[in-house]
């Protein structure tokens, strides 16, 4: 079972990111500050749960939440920066975008960039142990997915609609035959499984 809270005085925001290990695309996150109250049975880590209830999920944080914001970094920022950095860079962005402003976050992971002199906590697999965590997880999957199939009209070879830029065999074979689009993330080494590193194409 989830818990609402992970301290009880200040308003809280949970966060958390999507997209992190892609080869193409930005990363996502979300911010989420949910009502002291809030319960839901099916609230859970996004990876554990179906596109279908994901997006059912979507719609109830979004009219439940006290406060919500998506924000991204785009694959030219997580070549610039690294994608650490860019995974913090967008939770950041998140926060910034939220109407109610935090007095504490609690952050998906064991690390974070401080957020001004907003106190954290870094929480290792938050997004199964606290419901903002969860629903951020959740807003955070699901507004990049819609962004992966939104491009993947523009190079349906890669098959992003399936595998969201995920590193699947298809997307990598694609990548090593072809080369790269203007969403892939450059610094991103491209192996098949049980290879050594190859070669990257020309226009790497």
């Amino acid at each position: 079972m989830l818990l609402a809270r992970y301290q009880h005085e200040l308003i809280e925001a949970g966060c958390d990111e999507a997209g992190r290990g892609c080869l193409a695309g930005p990363v996502f996150a979300a911010a989420v500050i949910l009502p002291h109250d809030f319960d839901h049975h099916l609230l859970n880590d996004s990876k554990q749960l179906t596109e279908d209830v994901r997006y059912a999920l979507r719609v109830e944080i979004e009219q439940k939440a006290i406060a919500y914001a998506v924000a991204s970094v785009d694959n030219l920022e997580i070549d610039e920066i690294n994608i650490l950095n860019a995974s913090f860079l967008a939770m950041h962005r998140a926060i910034d975008k939220l109407h109610l402003k935090p007095q504490f976050l609690i952050i998906d992971g064991n690390r974070f960039n401080k957020y001004g002199d907003m106190p954290h906590k870094c929480i290792v697999a938050g997004d199964a142990k606290y419901f903002s965590i969860a629903a951020a997880s959740i807003l955070a999957k699901t507004y990049r997915d819609d962004y992966m199939k939104q491009i993947a009209r523009e190079h349906p070879e890669y098959d992003w609609h399936s595998n969201k830029g995920y590193p699947s065999i298809k997307h990598r074979k694609t990548v090593l035959s072809i080369g790269f689009t203007p969403y892939h993330r450059l610094t991103f080494k491209v192996t098949m499984p049980g290879e050594k590193e190859k070669p990257q194409p020309e226009n790497y």
